[in-house]
């Protein structure tokens, strides 16, 4: 299973670190790529964690992804 953390900004200007992760996967690479095709889609949503709590994510309220090697730089 394939797990990466992204840094999201919102098109309102805030920012929060998320952990993604998809069974179907075992490359982390092949995971950002389905993050990044999902979200550019109208309709595009991630089920993902910040914490212990689940996060959905819509692709029309994100303005940007940063994605590091080793997750996202705080």
């Amino acid at each position: 299973m394939a797990t990466t953390v992204l840094r999201v900004r919102l098109v309102g200007g805030d920012r929060l670190d998320i952990t993604y992760d998809d069974p179907g996967l075992s490359d982390e690479d092949e995971l950002v790529e389905h993050a990044i095709s999902a979200l550019a889609q109208d309709s595009g949503v991630l089920r993902t964690r910040h914490g212990d709590r689940l996060v959905v994510l819509y692709g029309r309220g994100v303005a940007a992804i940063e994605v590091a090697p080793r997750g996202a730089v705080i």
